[in-house]
């Protein structure tokens, strides 16, 4: 066998060796999750010290040390991932001690893998298993958000239909003037080419498309706090229905001032839900292989 020809079958065995440490690896660390009372799943680190061949606990708790202030320098909170607990292991003639550990939850896995030695192939694996663990938890985030703003959008939709048939019937004839004296009050008497401009939204686009959570949220309840109004008390006509708009608007603008909220007007403009939802209905592998 030529030297040439000896070096390419190491080569392939590397490979080979390395793509099963990378299997156990990510079998081991799916057997190691642990799930909490309220359904976080985390990893216990000195399981992990083990699996990733660090011989003393010292060694690795300064490993897990470096996370913790990853996560600091990352803006996170520590305590969010980081819980100190202890355990009993056992010793001799089956007496049992306390010993100090770790409990981590997958984003804290994430950097103290990152902060190990990736030299060493098992830490490798471990730092490619938790980075795409960790990015599939944020694209599972990500859908879930983008479920609740639709969600919320089909709401304000709806609930503005019901709003505009009360309003009919109470007399209401130019409806422009009549949610826009809802927006007035919620919004600090802006407009919706006001609010469209501040937010950098086109002109042409639905604004109530490129709103977030929390501000579909509180139109939401200002739609449906002013149709309630509209049904309790005695409103007749254009003016009056106005009024009880702009003054729904104006109690929903104090109830978030006084909880501490951000304000809608200044709240930024979000992707486009009608190209978001056209995306999500496109098939797409965000992610290949499976750890």
């Amino acid at each position: 066998m030529t030297a040439k020809l000896r070096v390419g079958v190491m080569h392939m065995n590397d490979r080979s060796d390395l793509v099963n440490v990378k299997q156990t690896t990510f079998h081991l660390l799916d057997h190691m999750r642990q799930m909490s009372e309220s359904g976080v799943e985390y990893w216990l680190a000195r399981d992990l010290q083990k699996l990733l061949e660090y011989a003393k606990w010292s060694d690795f708790r300064n490993v897990i040390e470096k996370a913790m202030m990853a996560c600091d320098a990352a803006g996170g909170r520590q305590e969010n991932h980081f819980a100190r607990v202890r355990k009993m292991v056992t010793i001799g003639s089956n007496a049992e001690r306390p010993v100090e550990d770790v409990a981590l939850t997958r984003y804290a896995c994430y950097l103290a893998a990152m902060n190990g030695d990736p030299s060493k192939p098992v830490i490798a694996a471990a730092q490619a298993y938790f980075a795409v663990q960790t990015r599939k938890q944020e694209l599972a985030e990500q859908h879930d958000e983008l479920e609740t703003r639709l969600a919320l959008r089909d709401k304000v939709k709806v609930s503005n239909k019901d709003l505009n048939s009360t309003a009919k019937n109470v007399g209401v004839q130019n409806y422009a003037l009549f949610h826009d004296a809802g927006y007035r009050g919620l919004y600090d008497d802006l407009g919706v080419a006001q609010i469209k401009d501040r937010k950098g939204i086109p002109v042409k686009e639905d604004w109530l498309d490129r709103i977030g959570n929390q501000e579909l949220a509180a139109n939401y309840f200002r739609i449906t706090q002013a149709e309630a109004s509209l049904k309790r008390e005695p409103v007749n006509g254009d003016l009056a229905a106005r009024q009880v708009h702009r003054e729904v608007g104006q109690e929903v603008r104090n109830t978030i001032k006084k909880l501490g909220g951000t304000m809608p007007e200044d709240l930024p403009a979000e992707p486009s839900l009608k190209s978001l939802a056209r995306a999500r209905k496109t098939p797409r592998k965000l992610l290949r292989g499976k750890p």
